[in-house]
């Protein structure tokens, strides 16, 4: 019998998400297409320095600047 290792149910200590998910859940763009090229025609900036890497990990505290709206990464509860 092989046993299945288990998940660990904490969250990471340090929780990341990538450039192109955070665009789309902040709702700056509707699809990662769009993301893709806003990020790569150098328009996203991140902590102040333009970002052309769409899979950037970005963490809680980070600042991303997109055509004069700035957003900073947190993290919400959710719930069930």
């Amino acid at each position: 019998m092989v046993e299945t290792p288990q998940r660990d149910p904490q969250p990471a200590a340090d929780p990341t998400i990538k450039l192109d998910q955070f665009l789309k859940l902040a709702g700056v763009v509707p699809t990662g297409g769009q993301a893709k090229q806003l990020i790569q025609a150098g328009q996203v900036r991140v902590n102040g320095e333009v970002e052309t890497r769409r899979g950037r990990k970005l963490r809680l505290g980070d600042e991303v600047a997109v055509g004069g709206g700035v957003w900073r990464v947190r993290l919400d509860e959710v719930s069930n």
